[in-house]
């Protein structure tokens, strides 16, 4: 079983061009890669959207943002 077409060692290794396992598949490889690199930046950004809107609706009362201020525990 082989995924680079290479039956033999015994050839001019300059001739033969690419060894490595599933050659021609770079392209794709690097679209999902990029792909995946905005969409975890996509719901990176939203999950800390979330997280400063859900802040700023708790410390929105000026008790609770004093006390969070001050390092004290928040009800």
């Amino acid at each position: 079983m082989s995924t680079t077409g290479i039956s033999s060692w015994a050839v001019d290794i300059g001739q033969v061009g690419a060894i490595y396992p599933f050659q021609g598949t770079e392209f794709i490889l690097f679209l999902a890669g990029v792909a995946f690199w905005i969409i975890w930046h996509i719901v990176q950004l939203r999950q800390e959207d979330q997280t400063y809107e859900d802040d700023l609706r708790h410390l929105k009362d000026p008790e609770k943002l004093e006390r969070a201020m001050r390092n004290q525990k928040l009800e």
